[in-house]
């Protein structure tokens, strides 16, 4: 759900927790976050290396590469994707620290 969708200060919040918790839920922790950020980096959206793998893809498939233009164009769209994810993420932070 959009509602899950946590950013940086969720992030800092139960960090704190796990922290206070011990060394080993806090490593156990930040294992998680690492996982999680890296799948996320996977994700087929231009900036990313999962947009980057997916060009590859096409260029294998069309076999030539991917115009410029086009490349361009992707960026521009993955630069919005992750500035609107992003933005969501901190707007649910900011409702979670109000309530």
């Amino acid at each position: 759900s959009v509602k899950n969708l946590s950013g940086p200060i969720t992030i800092a919040r139960y960090a704190g927790i796990t922290a206070s918790i011990g060394l080993e839920q806090f490593l156990g922790f930040l294992a998680i976050i690492s996982i999680s950020l890296g799948v996320l980096n996977l994700l087929p959206v231009p900036l990313l290396d999962g947009g980057h793998l997916f060009y590859y893809l096409i260029e294998i498939i069309k076999g030539s590469p991917v115009s410029e233009t086009v490349e361009i164009i992707g960026q521009k769209i993955g630069i919005a994707l992750l500035f609107c994810l992003m933005s969501l993420a901190i707007y649910n932070d900011l409702l979670r620290l109000v309530d």
